[in-house]
Parts: structure tokens; C-alpha cells; sequence
């Protein structure tokens, strides 16, 4: 986990970028500390405390770390592509919601519920969340009637 915390995120857009970007724009997860910006023609979201992006960035670290071999993924100087991306992400979050049975899948929250129930992120029940990123499978595209 030699990664910092601001290289794990996906998006290009600062320092203070939202480290779970491409999850919050698939909507698979909200948080309520992320601020919607428009950057030139695309929409950018950035963490509104520091100490929440840090939090968040070394929960994508542990994602990554812990489920790289079962997803398959470049080691970490590579970036993701975007499908790998939001598996890893959408995933993540969706299983540690399932862990932790949070009641909604907004990622400060969950974060700040991982600490009070296992103390650390690294205390995490890993091995059922791999199992689950792994499973975790995008919408499927609407393609309109057949003609």
C-alpha cells in the first residue's frame, strides 16, 4: 500500500478530487460531503473535508490491495480502466454496505460506521467483500422495443 491516497483516485480533477467519483456519478452510492462541480463540459465532485478524502482514499487503497488478484488488476502505478474502476469502486461499496448493513449507501457515513464497529478499515471482514466485488455486475443498457 505504497499508493498515496491521492493517486487512488480515478479523477483528474485536484487534490480535493471525490476518490469515489465514478461510483457517485453511476449512483451506486451518495455522500453527503461531495460538491457537484462543473469543470469545462464535464461534471467533477469534490470532498468538502480533507480528513474524509484521506479516510476514503485509504479505504480505496485497502479495496484495491485486497481484492487486485481476484479482479484481476494492473498493479498499482497502473491506472484502472473504467469498467475495473467501477467494479472496484460501485463493488467495494456495495459490499461493505452488505458487512456493515447500513441502512444507505452513503460512503462517509460508512466509513465512520466501519470505525466504530471493527475499530480500522484493515479490521474489515476482507474476505466476503472480495467475494462480493468480484460478483458485482453494472446495469445492464437499456436498448429500447425491438423493431
Amino acid at each position: 500500500m505504497d499508493e498515496p491516497a491521492s493517486s487512488v483516485s480515478s479523477c483528474c480533477h485536484g487534490a480535493s478530487a471525490c476518490v469515489f467519483t465514478k461510483a457517485l456519478l453511476a449512483h451506486a452510492a451518495q455522500c453527503g460531503l461531495a460538491q457537484r462541480q462543473s469543470v469545462g463540459e464535464a461534471d467533477a465532485l469534490v470532498c468538502a473535508s480533507p480528513v474524509a478524502q484521506v479516510n476514503c482514499g485509504t479505504l480505496a487503497a485497502l479495496m484495491r490491495e485486497r481484492a487486485g488478484f481476484a479482479l484481476r488488476l494492473p498493479r498499482p502505478p497502473a491506472p484502472l480502466v473504467h469498467a475495473k474502476a467501477l467494479q472496484l469502486q460501485c463493488g467495494g461499496l456495495a459490499a461493505l454496505r452488505a458487512q456493515l448493513q447500513a441502512p444507505q449507501a452513503d460512503v462517509h457515513a460508512m466509513v465512520v460506521l466501519a470505525h466504530e464497529l471493527h475499530g480500522s478499515l484493515m479490521d474489515l471482514p476482507w474476505q466476503p467483500m472480495v467475494v462480493a466485488m468480484t460478483a458485482w455486475q453494472p446495469r445492464r443498457r437499456y436498448r429500447g422495443p425491438a423493431p
